[in-house]
């Protein structure tokens, strides 16, 4: 195992480490005094509202065994993301990715994203429905137009969400549409504290189409959130077994996807800063 992978494994460790004891010993602070965390989700999206943190900034850095592409021979990939409140139900996503191929040369891919709720969302809590539009450059210059379908149900101490992103790439060689699906669940064990599970199904077309690119996959794992006291960061965790649900010979290692194109694990850890206070 390489320095890089010792060093994000070993991130990973601290967080959830220093995560678990911030647990109180004699129970639970009181839900007044708990703080909005900034991105629930490691693999979901969420929109915002007028009481939500207005601009975040942050950085993930995801490990991925037995892999290929921008995943390439270290394993690794890192994005840096944009997320804030444009207003009038309005919230927009921004990345940039960085992968890393065999050889000397990166790859970078973009992506931008603008949901409206169209349900729910002039409160902090209770049930969502956004449905947004946006436009991608993956890691092969491939342009794409994609559609985002966001379900979101916050509480005082549980949070749901649904996703389901439609991708139409602008090259001969790709698929017609590729599907994109997710759920989490969160809980709140702690003023600073989430446990979780999610789970991502990429290229989902693969189930009833036979040349689907890559074949249908799947990945479940547990996460964790952790929002220290008095601090604009935040941190988070997640990751498990990356499966597939059908297979097929035609992949495009280029595209902008969560999961290796390869059965394995897969391990994902991210910052995230504050860009409007604490």
């Amino acid at each position: 195992m390489n320095i890089r992978k010792i060093l994000l494994l070993s991130a990973i460790i601290i967080i959830t480490s220093t995560a678990m004891a911030q647990i109180p010993e004699g129970g639970f602070l009181s839900v007044n005094t708990w703080k909005s965390i900034p991105e629930p989700f490691m693999f979901s999206a969420t929109t915002l509202t007028p009481k939500d943190l207005p601009w975040t900034l942050s950085y993930s850095g995801g490990y991925g065994e037995r892999v290929a592409g921008p995943f390439g021979l270290d394993g690794l990939e890192q994005k840096v993301s944009l997320k804030g409140y444009l207003g009038k139900g309005f919230t927009c996503f921004a990345f940039a990715g960085l992968g890393f191929p065999r050889g000397n040369v990166v790859n970078s891919a973009e992506q931008v994203e603008v949901i409206r709720n169209f349900i729910g969302g002039k409160k902090a809590q209770g049930f969502k429905l956004g449905i947004g539009l946006g436009a991608s450059r993956d890691y092969d210059n491939v342009g794409a137009l994609l559609s985002r379908v966001v379900l979101y149900y916050d509480l005082v101490r549980w949070k749901f969400v649904g996703n389901v992103l439609i991708q139409k790439a602008f090259a001969k060689y790709r698929d017609n549409i590729d599907v994109i699906t997710s759920l989490g669940v969160n809980y709140r064990v702690s003023e600073s504290l989430y446990g979780g599970v999610e789970a991502i199904g990429e290229d989902i077309e693969g189930l009833w189409e036979a040349d689907a690119e890559g074949g249908a996959k799947v990945m479940v794992g547990p996460s964790i959130n952790w929002i220290p006291d008095n601090s604009k960061f935040s941190f988070s965790v997640s990751g498990g077994p990356v499966m597939y649900a059908s297979h097929s010979k035609l992949i495009d290692p280029n595209a902008i996807r969560t999961l290796p194109f390869q059965n394995g694990l897969t391990l994902r850890a991210k910052v995230v800063f504050n860009l409007s206070g604490v």
